[in-house]
């Protein structure tokens, strides 16, 4: 494993003269996931290591889509999606957890007297976002409770939320590190069903990744970006409010509620998502990452280029890799 290599050194071994062009694209619109990529441009750590880094916006077409054609050499990677892209033969590898454990779950109505465990969503209506992992997911966690698994569902996107608030929709899945704040600030009573305790793997749900063969052709430059970004997210474990400052300053007002940045960032760092005791911050596990692709292969959900359902199940740990981070806490 390489080991930590300081800034000093990254600078001399890629001067700033010089300095290598790279790109990153976000998954999303700019939010606490991104934060350490944030506060590494703010604190000039990328420059150090002789990097000119450009994060781009969030665009229709998926991070993970830029990366594999190599429009983009990092990005932040939605996991389920990677895995999916990468089913397909997708030129793409991971290179940094940003998350240790599952951000999402299912959340109802905190008032609901008729919703006490996850066999009672059977014949219910769920607000979803359209993809094949909502279903298997779901229907999982249903029926390891002793239900069916039998819903429906109606596809809402991002307005899922408000129409769990008014009612028009009895459950939905939100990422509790964001829309679970928000929905503690805008005061609307939620309980929720963790997907971990009805049998569904924990999972790293976001990553750093690269593109595969850029990676391999730019082991050093790799190493360097990769550590720059993992200082940055170390910082934020160890500074949420100063790091929750630094990513609204740095997105142009793009944040308009730096109340819910701030929480945020303290649930990120409370919950124990950015960093597990005893490791480096973005230690990739990969007996999560086996474990969640072994789930999304029984589902069917693995597909490859012809869209079919992969036969067998693909050697995942090629897809992962944490020999560009740093290994000290």
């Amino acid at each position: 494993m390489k080991q930590f290599l300081t800034a000093a050194f990254i600078a001399l071994a890629l001067p700033a003269e010089a300095q290598e062009k790279l790109t990153v694209a976000l998954d999303w619109t700019p939010n606490t996931n991104h934060v350490g990529l944030y506060v590494a441009q703010a604190k000039g750590w990328f420059e150090e290591a002789g990097l000119q880094v450009d994060i781009l916006p969030y665009t229709d077409t998926s991070s993970g889509t830029l990366v594999a054609a190599g429009l983009a050499e990092f990005g932040i990677l939605s996991a389920v999606g990677f895995y999916s892209q990468r089913a397909t033969g997708a030129d793409m590898a991971a290179v940094m957890a940003v998350v240790q454990h599952e951000t999402g779950r299912l959340v109802f109505n905190g008032e609901r007297s008729d919703i006490q465990r996850p066999a009672d969503l059977d014949g219910k209506t769920y607000a979803g976002f359209g993809s094949a992992w909502e279903n298997a997911l779901i229907s999982s966690i249903i029926r390891n409770d002793g239900g069916s698994g039998a819903f429906d569902t109606v596809t809402l996107g991002t307005s899922a939320y408000e129409a769990l608030a008014n009612g028009s929709v009895d459950f939905t899945l939100e990422v509790s590190t964001w829309e679970g704040v928000n929905s503690v600030l805008l005061e609307r009573p939620q309980r929720a069903f963790r997907y971990a305790d009805f049998g569904v793997p924990d999972q790293h749900t976001t990553f750093l990744g690269g593109n595969g063969t850029w990676i391999a052709q730019n082991p050093e430059v790799t190493e360097a970006f990769v550590q720059a970004a993992q200082r940055g997210y170390a910082f934020a474990q160890s500074n949420p409010d100063e790091a929750a400052d630094i990513l609204i300053a740095e997105t142009d007002g793009m944040l308009t509620n730096p109340e819910l940045v701030r929480a945020s960032m303290q649930a990120m760092v409370e919950g124990g998502f950015l960093k597990d005791a005893g490791e480096p911050v973005g230690l990739i596990d990969e007996a999560m990452v086996a474990n969640i692709t072994g789930f999304l292969f029984e589902a069917s959900i693995l597909r490859d280029q012809d869209g079919a359902s992969l036969s067998e199940m693909p050697e995942v740990s090629t897809w992962v890799s944490n020999d560009y981070l740093s290994l000290e806490e």
